[in-house]
């Protein structure tokens, strides 16, 4: 597929070009970024090079990860960026960092949002969001876009050669008020 953009009322998510290179690195050296994304760390210029040169078209060619960009509409600095990438069966994950300056704003959540009704309007029928336990801006971010927080998976992440708890979360086309490819069932809320 080739990359798209994506509207919303304050942002513009397309798909990072050569020009965005120096701003994915400026952001990349955040030290809250890099606590929380798995990048290289130091994150060195040829890093962003060959993440928006190679790793980011190869996901668009192959259908398996859409990574955008995220600005202001109408023209502005890199707000941040955000991915939908192919789990397994027909589950997505999404995964987002936004850049210091531009945080608490709603612009990720609102970015979030976007990507996952593009996803759904693609035939997918689960979103996941997953962050290490902890990262409480990222729940933020996942519950402000409609995410229903499921719970905790033990030892599910392994990160810089340690397993870590990991949250998990899901949104369906029917929480944000679309329809889904099959019907759904939810089981009972109460546990045994």
């Amino acid at each position: 597929m080739d990359p798209q953009t994506l509207h919303t009322p304050r942002l513009e998510l397309r798909a990072p070009v050569g020009a965005d290179i120096d701003a994915v690195h400026a952001a990349c050296q955040d030290p809250e970024i890099q606590r929380w994304v798995p990048l290289p760390s130091p994150y060195e210029r040829g890093h962003a090079e060959y993440f928006v040169e190679h790793i980011v078209p190869e996901g668009w060619r192959t259908d398996t990860t859409y990574t955008f960009c995220t600005f202001p509409r109408g023209g502005g600095p890199l707000v941040g960026a955000a991915n939908i990438h192919h789990r397994q069966g027909d589950t997505w994950e999404v995964g987002f960092w936004t850049v210091r300056e531009h945080r608490g704003r709603g612009y990720t959540a609102e970015a979030v949002t976007a990507l996952a009704r593009w996803a759904f309007g693609r035939g997918v029928e689960r979103v996941e969001w997953r962050a290490e336990a902890g990262n409480a801006a990222s729940r933020r971010v996942a519950e402000r876009a409609g995410f229903v927080v499921e719970g905790t998976l033990r030892a599910a992440l392994l990160s810089r050669d340690v397993l870590r708890d990991l949250w998990i979360g899901s949104l369906l086309p029917s929480d944000v008020g679309l329809e889904a490819g099959h019907a759904y069932l939810p089981g009972s809320r109460s546990h045994a």
